[in-house]
């Protein structure tokens, strides 16, 4: 499917067919093109839980204002991000660069976050947002569709996936075969409320 048509057809999908299973090849296919979502300095912080137990997806759901989407959809991702991952062995995020590109960006990466919680979890979920659009315009591109969620508790749903410290979940994200279309659109807003030229 063409970029621009996997946008224009991508919509937030409510019912899913709760039969349908992804194909190992599938999963994988589909993941491997998620995991070339850009991050800054390429530090890879975004962690995608994704949730097959199918007692622990009902108890999400029961933390999700009972959506039905978390369990009968064929894949439920919490999306998560790492907010450390910036000083966890920095030089393997540049393992395949030339040396003098090492030697610039490695020390780099510390020197930007070290000491600065707030760009870190911003930095985390910028991540999480990247990664959640290249997930759905993925599945759409694959004939899936999906529904990113923010209505839930999350205290409750990191308790129940284990999150550890350091980390944050920024969204649910369900993907599977619809099972009824989109409802119409709520309605977008003209280009000229939402494009700033140069200044406010």
């Amino acid at each position: 499917m063409n970029t621009l048509d996997a946008i224009a057809q991508r919509r937030s999908i409510k019912k899913f067919d709760p039969d349908h299973k992804f194909t190992d090849q599938e999963f994988q296919t589909f993941m491997d093109h998620v995991i070339l979502s850009p991050t800054s300095f390429n530090i890879q912080n975004w962690r995608f839980v994704l949730v097959e137990d199918d007692a622990l997806r009902a108890q999400i759901r029961g933390a999700a204002w009972d959506q039905v989407q978390v369990t009968d959809s064929s894949l439920l991702f919490a999306l998560c991000a790492d907010v450390k991952a910036w000083e966890k062995e920095p030089q393997r995020y540049w393992k395949n660069a030339a040396q003098e590109t090492q030697d610039i960006l490695v020390p780099m990466i510390g020197q930007f976050y070290e000491g600065r919680e707030e760009l870190q979890r911003d930095e985390g979920i910028r991540s999480i947002g990247i990664a959640a659009q290249t997930m759905m315009l993925a599945a759409k591109a694959m004939g899936y569709d999906s529904c990113p969620m923010i209505g839930f508790d999350p205290d409750a749903v990191s308790e129940l996936i284990k999150l550890p410290e350091n980390h944050i979940v920024g969204m649910l994200l369900a993907i599977g075969k619809a099972a009824a279309p989109a409802n119409p659109r709520g309605g977008q807003l003209p280009l000229e409320d939402v494009l700033i030229r140069n200044t406010f």
